[in-house]
């Protein structure tokens, strides 16, 4: 099958590789029909997350099923589907409580947590391919109506749409509250699109690319561009001088100041800054254990010095974490097929597999107007 190999960084191949197969009796191969590049894909793509050469990349998935394991029972050849990029085996300790972006038993490191093509997750290729194999396909996939309908909407259920449903609800978000969304990458674009699915009364939208701004401009969130104002006192002046209830960072280890100077804590500082005492911030912006490329001795450690003792003073709870997909796929499913949501607003490129390496690379450059590419093998 093609499949989009990682090389080294920078460097990405379309190349043939062995066809995925049953391997376990609770496995799947699907057919894809669409993956997404994520802005998390960057991460190895930059050199600043550590990848083997050979993997397939690709965590956000869907299709439809070619064949499944003696052992797989709900899921049927033929089933349109969704993939979480949570790989979880649905039986530890961790899956029993709902915790499957934290499974025990799934990544053969030991390390909480699989997924495909991403580093530290384990050892399983991604889905900018032809196929792909997934272990214990009758716990993972998400049944999806059968057709084509949705399929825009459908592919960002894997991934960015419950992280960012997760971001507004670990900032507690409610109807009538105020939110700060930091980032407005595509993550950020769908926490802030959760927070009003979930009631929010004013949604604060900061990052310093102009066409995304204007993407959350469009769904009535109020954009700040953080190149020519001080976010944090534009929203304090905005609430009246107290702040906002909710904040939800969509950024990540890699902030960085309108000059491109990367600041790690930035974000979290501003957060801290704007939400209000009592108030509650979601992470959903990745951070790293190691990072040899930071910009500081602390951070090449994980170790981002913010200002927490403010946070402890406002008495703020902090939410982190990878989203546990199932926690939320099927409900955000259903508000798809209702026409409550779309979140295919935010697709900016619809291309073939054929044409990864150059959508990587113009992704990469955050050039105007590429938001979320969406891969067609």
């Amino acid at each position: 099958m093609k499949a989009v190999v990682f090389k080294a960084p920078y460097e990405l191949a379309i190349e043939n590789v062995e066809d995925p197969k049953i391997e376990h009796p609770l496995d799947a191969v699907i057919r894809i029909t669409t993956a997404n590049i994520c802005g998390s894909d960057l991460h190895p793509y930059e050199g600043r997350a550590d990848l083997d050469a050979g993997m397939v990349l690709g965590h956000e998935n869907m299709g439809v099923v070619e064949e499944v394991g003696s052992g797989v029972g709900r899921i049927k050849v033929g089933d349109r589907v969704s993939v979480p990029f949570n790989l979880a085996c649905g039986t530890c300790r961790n899956c029993n409580h709902g915790y499957t972006n934290a499974c025990l038993r799934a990544n053969p490191s030991g390390q909480p947590g699989a997924g495909y093509g991403y580093p530290m997750m384990g050892p399983y290729w991604g889905g900018q391919a032809e196929y792909l194999r997934v272990p214990w396909a009758d716990f993972n996939l998400l049944h999806l109506p059968e057709g084509t309908e949705h399929e825009s909407d459908f592919t960002m259920l894997s991934d960015i749409f419950p992280t960012g449903y997760h971001g507004a609800e670990m900032a507690q978000v409610s109807p009538g509250k105020t939110v700060a969304v930091f980032g407005a990458g595509p993550v950020g674009l769908m926490a802030a699109h959760s927070a009003y699915l979930k009631g929010a009364a004013r949604v604060f939208v900061v990052d310093k690319e102009p066409d995304r701004l204007k993407l959350a401009e469009q769904i009535g969130a109020s954009p700040i561009n953080f190149a020519d104002t001080d976010p944090t006192e534009a929203i304090t002046e905005a609430t009246g001088g107290f702040g906002v209830d909710c904040g939800i960072e969509a950024v990540g280890y890699q902030a960085h100041d309108a000059t491109g100077e990367e600041h790690p804590e930035m974000v979290l500082d501003n957060l801290v800054k704007v939400v209000r005492a009592t108030g509650a911030i979601g992470v959903v912006g990745v951070y790293v254990p190691q990072d040899p490329e930071a910009a500081y001795p602390l951070a090449e450690e994980g170790r981002i010095p913010f200002d927490f003792g403010a946070a402890f003073t406002k008495g703020i709870s902090i939410g982190t974490g990878q989203c546990p997909v199932k926690k939320y796929n099927r409900e955000l499913r259903d508000l798809i097929i209702s026409g409550r949501s779309t979140p295919s607003w935010i697709v900016s490129h619809e291309v073939s597999l054929d044409q990864a390496v150059t959508a990587y690379d113009k992704f990469d450059k955050r050039l105007d107007g590429y938001t979320k590419v969406l891969l067609h093998p």
